[in-house]
């Protein structure tokens, strides 16, 4: 397999910098040596050291691009690899605006982990009115109205993620959140079934497809 660029010499440059912690050096480093291709290439590399490696390196320069090599690898055999992976996709999805657009997202997030939900619904809607394609200005959204228990609002702007991410296994997931909460338990059960087949190392949400399964009287 021809990888324009030998995994060996890729880990081996990439690890001192990683352990030293300096991730404005990794960043400089990996914008010079390689392109984002070859950085994606490395996904496919037999060396589980180099996938880890590669996976983490997209997590910085990774863009849209990368998201479908990406999302193949969270049914790598290695868990460290779809943990790194998982990183990556969230990481290129939260700067999948522009950069003011990111900010608001960044700052709507956070006021979401301080419970300041309204707050965070007004950055995520300046966010969507610079970037209206701007995937995750919408899941955030969906998650902002979900903690306010405005499901059916909540599934509109996951719907709305996935029309413009079909990957997006948290917009799936967080839409069959609200079915559930709604009493739509076979919808819940769809929904959560779509996000395992993209990322199948959800563990909570295989865990609620078999709560919900016992509770609609369907096999596990």
């Amino acid at each position: 397999m021809q990888l324009g660029v030998d995994p060996c010499e890729f880990v081996s440059a990439v690890t001192p910098v990683l352990e030293r912690k300096d991730l404005s050096g990794l960043l400089a480093l990996l914008k010079s040596r390689w392109t984002g291709e070859q950085i994606v290439a490395l996904l496919r590399c037999p060396d589980c050291d180099a996938r880890k490696v590669a996976a983490l390196a997209l997590s910085l320069v990774g863009c849209r691009h990368c998201l479908p090599a990406l999302a193949r690898q969270l049914k790598d055999p290695d868990p460290v690899v779809n943990q790194l992976a998982e990183h990556a996709i969230w990481m290129i999805w939260f700067r999948g605006g522009s950069e003011e657009a990111n900010q608001h997202v960044c700052r709507g997030a956070r006021a979401i982990d301080r419970g300041d939900y309204h707050h965070a619904i007004e950055h995520f809607n300046q966010a969507i009115l610079l970037c209206p394609d701007f995937s995750e200005a919408y899941n955030q959204r969906a998650i902002a109205e979900y903690l306010l228990e405005r499901y059916e609002q909540s599934i509109l702007d996951c719907k709305k993620t996935i029309e413009l991410m079909p990957i997006h296994f948290g917009a799936w997931a967080g839409m069959g959140h609200c079915h559930a909460h709604k009493g739509r338990l076979a919808e819940a059960v769809e929904c959560y079934q779509r996000a395992l087949q993209i990322n199948p190392h959800m563990t909570q949400i295989r865990q609620a497809v078999e709560e919900l399964r016992s509770r609609i009287g369907v096999d596990v």
